[in-house]
């Protein structure tokens, strides 16, 4: 037989311990019992746990369990009991105001690492012009002359197209 501890088959043993194992494999495990110490040692602390579980009673119910425990289901619950139901946790109670505070920090960082002063526009009571050269004024309404030309529509005759 293979060892059951070794081939992580622990249920054989478990089953074993508590009576419950086929009567075909019982022989096959005590032969096994009497060569490994392994598996001995954990049959005898299986016994253990089922003998202190068959000595254990549970607390006695109290005679109004099943009244209070109805009266409790049919207790209205209201919405915001339920939505709010995952966060009574008590570690919530820690984290929200460590959380404010992080936060308080960080934007008390953030207003005092931007200077929020607006710049003074300087205000001209004068237009400023600048000069233009004679013949900077004459380049430049040639140039323009010579972009309207393009952009006028070209009327071909039919005798100079057809040479």
């Amino acid at each position: 037989m293979k060892c059951p501890i070794n081939s992580r088959e622990s249920e054989i043993l478990v089953a074993y311990s508590s009576g419950t194992l086929e009567a075909g494999r019982a022989p096959l495990v005590t032969a096994h019992l009497e060569a490994c110490a392994a598996c001995r040692d954990f049959v005898r602390e299986q016994k253990a746990v089922w003998d202190v579980l068959d000595v254990w009673q549970p607390a006695p119910v109290s005679a109004d369990f099943n009244r209070r425990l109805y009266q409790r289901i049919e207790e209205p619950v209201s919405w915001f009991d339920r939505v709010m139901r995952p966060f009574h946790w008590s570690g919530f109670r820690q984290a929200v105001p460590i959380a404010a505070s992080a936060a308080v920090v960080l934007m008390a960082g953030l207003l005092l690492r931007n200077d929020f002063s607006s710049p003074v526009a300087e205000h001209r009571t004068t237009a400023a012009m600048e000069a233009i050269q004679p013949e900077e004024l004459e380049n430049a309404l040639s140039e323009m002359e010579a972009l309207s030309q393009l952009s006028r529509p070209v009327h071909t005759d039919s005798t100079d197209s057809k040479m």
